[in-house]
């Protein structure tokens, strides 16, 4: 059986899984055409750094978060004096950690959709004196959008079951950080909670396949789109 904190949770699972993909997809997306288009010295490094939370234990890339956006971090700090607006210990900062450690993976389905599409293509519209920016806009990125929606949905997936990072940089408060994940855990820590435990979990599975069955409908009825152009 669900109460109410479980519910909570599942619903500030969803908040922070969507606000995470919004604000990150343009970022991946630029990330992931200069990574696939561009030849410049440093370019192996930005790969790797873009790539560290994937293979960084999770609990790191929260301790790094605190260290670096907490109310005595750099970061933190500036925000809190400039815009009293904090991260730390808020859905906000939840939301964070999952756009970080949902990221690399955004990164990694674009940048193979850019990858795909046939340099040809853009050159033509050039030789027809179309600027860059209109040449991503109506032929790079209208060819990549199913690998986009596809790593926008793989996205959400990921930061909706994010544990690590999110319980060490936002902890795991009820009504406001705590999320299915870390409700699991807490759950876990009581007697008598296996029965809500087996429930989010249930929850978790389903939100989880659906994403990915959303995603793979998504792609293939855009690649059907554009065969037909």
């Amino acid at each position: 059986m669900l109460g109410p904190a479980e519910t909570t949770a599942i619903w500030l699972s969803l908040r922070v899984a969507l606000v995470a993909t919004i604000c990150v997809l343009p970022l991946a997306v630029w990330v992931a055409y200069v990574l696939a288009r561009k030849d410049f010295p440093g370019r192996q490094l930005l790969n790797g750094l873009v790539h560290l939370p994937l293979v960084l234990p999770p609990v790191v890339t929260g301790y790094l978060l605190l260290v670096v956006f907490g109310q005595q971090g750099p970061v933190g700090a500036f925000l809190q004096i400039t815009l009293g607006f904090t991260l730390a210990f808020r859905w906000t900062g939840a939301a964070l950690a999952a756009a970080v450690m949902a990221f690399p993976l955004m990164v990694r389905a674009i940048r193979l959709g850019f990858e795909a599409v046939d340099p040809g293509l853009e050159d033509a519209a050039a030789t027809l004196g179309a600027s860059r920016i209109r040449i991503f806009g109506t032929v790079t990125l209208p060819l990549v959008l199913p690998a986009v929606l596809a790593a926008a949905i793989l996205g959400f997936a990921k930061a909706l079951g994010e544990f690590g990072a999110t319980i060490t940089f936002v902890a795991a408060i009820p009504g406001q950080t705590q999320t299915i994940s870390t409700a699991i855990y807490g759950l876990l820590q009581v007697p008598g909670g296996e029965p809500a435990v087996l429930a989010l979990v249930g929850v978790s599975i389903f939100l989880a396949m659906g994403a990915l069955l959303v995603s793979e409908w998504l792609a293939r009825r855009m690649t059907r789109r554009l065969e037909r152009r």
